[in-house]
């Protein structure tokens, strides 16, 4: 048995890798694969480290906090391209979608997981000094920490009034936008926030150069069982029902075909040269590597014949 685990369920940029084990396409690959019902980013780079699970779907960087250097960890294959974060902000400011000057004295509510590292760059990419702007990030209050699904968090944020502004995944927007108490104000993977910003990073699935050279059919399969998960949402987004409402609160259930739908053109499990230079920027700006890593130490580039199904 191989365990999977998703940096959060609900994020459509990562739903693929939920797809493929809901869905069955892990099994139609002769793999056994159980996806763990838990908040991925807390541990899961390190539990990769530690052997306790196999492969990860999440932020491409992630391995960085648990593979120096990314010695010993690469990406299989991409769940959907570029960066996927959002900016959501109260319904009622009045400030223009990707007007960055506009976000100069919000108070901006953030995961500190992984999320926080990309918000404190963009932030400073868009020339916004956090003390000079009285730009304030203050962590996501859950109502439940334990819980696995934190949809809500950003509106909690929105809600107890300790924020103007919530930085996120697609599903918390739209949860925000549903309830009339958020709006998109910026996506960085539709070309908002500073110039190369949607290079910042991408959704991916890494496992550990171990498993890559003792079970290589192994890793092959989860690539197959992915590029699968990301057709059969391209042909029918309906298919994201049936697992929302078996893992998700009826809100997000209700509203994850959708955001698979609008995502869908993104589905890609293609690694780009690009998409590396981006991740490596991105990785020296942030303290997350200490020099550009080559593409070959980075990607596990002998299974990209997979990646076009």
């Amino acid at each position: 048995m191989f365990r999977l685990a998703v940096a959060d369920l609900d994020s459509p940029s990562y739903f693929v890798a939920t797809a493929a084990a809901e869905l069955g396409f892990f099994k139609q690959e002769g793999l056994e694969v159980e996806l763990e019902h838990a908040f991925g980013a807390k541990d899961g780079p390190e539990r990769l480290r530690d052997g306790t699970l196999h492969f990860f779907a999440g932020p491409a960087y992630a391995a960085t906090r648990a593979f120096p250097g990314w010695k010993g960890a690469k990406l299989l294959c991409a769940l959907s391209q570029y960066a996927y974060w959002c900016l959501a902000v109260r319904a009622d400011l009045d400030i223009k979608r990707g007007d960055l000057a506009g976000l100069k004295g919000l108070r901006i509510s953030s995961s500190t997981a992984f999320p926080i590292i990309a918000l404190r760059h963009m932030l400073a990419a868009a020339g916004i000094d956090l003390t000079r702007d009285e730009v304030r990030i203050v962590a996501s209050p859950s109502t439940n920490p334990k819980r696995h699904l934190r949809g809500r968090d950003g509106i909690n944020a929105l809600a107890q009034g300790i924020a103007d502004g919530y930085w996120g995944n697609a599903m918390r927007v739209a949860l925000g936008e549903s309830l009339g108490v958020a709006k998109l104000h910026l996506d960085l993977r539709r070309g908002d926030g500073p110039p190369g910003a949607r290079w910042y990073n991408f959704a991916a699935l890494t496992t550990t150069d171990r498993l890559i050279k003792e079970r290589p059919e192994i890793a092959a399969g989860a690539v197959r069982a992915i590029v699968r998960a990301q057709q059969a949402l391209k042909a029918d987004p309906s298919l994201a029902t049936q697992i929302g409402n078996r893992l998700f609160p009826p809100d997000e259930a209700a509203l994850i075909a959708g955001l698979i739908a609008r995502d869908a053109p993104f589905y890609d499990a293609n690694i780009s040269a690009e998409a590396v230079a981006g991740l490596n920027k991105f990785g020296l700006a942030n303290g997350l590597t200490a020099e550009p890593i080559p593409y070959d130490r980075l990607v596990a580039s002998q299974f990209r014949d997979l990646w076009t199904g």
